[in-house]
C-alpha cells in the first residue's frame, strides 16, 4: 500500500481528514495525494482563461489545507481536475495507481441524518479502489483490533482482501470475522472463503435482521479499532445500489470502517 488518495471537498475541517491520511501514511510508508475536482463554467468568452483561474484557485485552497497539517516527513503531492469526483479519482487511479482512499463520512453529528453523503456514497458505490472511511474527530491510533462483518462468506476475488493484510500485518493487528445470517441467507454463504480463514481463525456467527444490527450486537465486546465490510449489492451497503447515501438509521459507527470492493461478480 503505497499510494493514498485523499478528495478534499469544501468542508471547513477538510484538514483534519488529512491529517488522519498523513499519521496513517508515516505508519505504513505511503505518499498522499490530495486531489479536488470542478466542473467546468458554461460561460461566454475565453473558457480555457476562466478554467485556468478556477484551477489555480483550486490550487491554492489544496496548499492552504497542506499547510494546516504536520507533514511528519510524508510526501504530499496536489492534483486539480476538471470534472466529477469520480472522473476524477478514475483518471488519477488510472494514471498512477492508487491503494486506498481516505474519506470522511458526510458528519457524524447524531443530529444530522446522513452518515454517508452523495458524493462519499457515490465514491463507495462506483469505484473499484478500497476506501477508509474516517470521521473528522478520529485521532490516528495504530490499529491493534479489526472486526470484519459480512453476510456471505463468498469471496469471488481474494486480491480484494489485500488492504486488509496489509493493515493487519503493519499493525500486527488481531482480526475477528463476523458472520451474520441475514433473512433469506443461502447455506453457500455460511461457508467461509479459505481466503477469509486465512485472514483470522477467529470467527463469531450470528443472526440478525441486517449485517449492521449484528455488528451493533457483538460492538461492545469486541471494542475494534476497525470495521471492515464488503461493498457489494448483497452486502454491508447495500442500498446504495438503489439511492447514493447511507442515513444514520442504517449504519452508524464512530470508529474508521474500511470498504473493500468486490471486483468481479457483485
Amino acid at each position: 500500500m503505497k499510494k493514498i488518495l485523499v478528495p478534499i471537498g469544501t468542508h471547513p475541517q477538510s484538514e483534519k481528514t488529512l491529517q488522519y491520511a498523513v499519521d496513517f501514511a508515516q505508519h505504513i510508508g505511503a505518499e498522499i495525494f490530495v486531489m479536488t475536482a470542478f466542473n467546468s463554467p458554461m460561460a461566454a468568452g475565453n473558457l480555457s482563461n476562466v478554467v485556468g483561474k478556477i484551477e489555480k484557485s483550486n490550487q491554492e485552497y489544496l496548499n492552504n489545507i497542506i499547510e494546516l497539517v504536520d507533514k511528519k516527513g510524508v510526501l504530499i503531492k496536489t492534483a486539480t481536475y476538471v470534472g466529477s469526483v469520480i472522473e476524477g479519482l478514475e483518471a488519477i487511479d488510472a494514471k498512477l495507481g492508487i491503494d486506498l482512499i481516505i474519506i470522511a463520512p458526510r458528519s457524524m453529528d447524531i443530529n444530522e441524518d446522513l452518515y454517508l453523503g452523495n458524493t462519499t456514497g457515490s465514491i463507495i458505490k462506483k469505484t473499484d479502489i478500497p476506501t477508509l472511511l474516517v470521521p473528522r474527530e478520529c485521532e490516528f491510533t495504530p490499529i491493534k483490533k479489526i472486526l470484519t462483518a459480512f453476510k456471505s462468506g463468498i469471496v469471488t476475488d481474494s486480491s480484494i482482501l489485500k488492504p486488509l493484510l496489509l493493515m493487519k500485518a503493519a499493525f500486527e493487528a488481531n482480526v475477528s470475522l463476523l458472520l451474520v445470517k441475514t433473512p433469506n441467507y443461502t447455506q453457500e454463504d455460511l461457508v467461509v472463503d479459505p481466503s477469509l480463514m486465512d485472514v483470522s481463525k477467529k470467527i463469531s456467527i450470528t443472526e440478525n435482521q441486517t449485517t449492521y444490527m449484528g455488528v451493533l450486537e457483538h460492538f461492545q465486546g469486541k471494542k475494534p479499532d476497525l470495521l471492515c465490510v464488503f461493498r457489494r449489492k448483497r452486502g454491508f451497503f447495500e442500498k446504495l445500489w438503489k439511492k447514493n447515501t447511507i442515513s444514520k438509521s442504517e449504519f452508524w459507527v464512530k470508529i474508521p470502517v474500511l470498504v473493500l470492493p468486490s471486483k468481479k461478480n457483485e
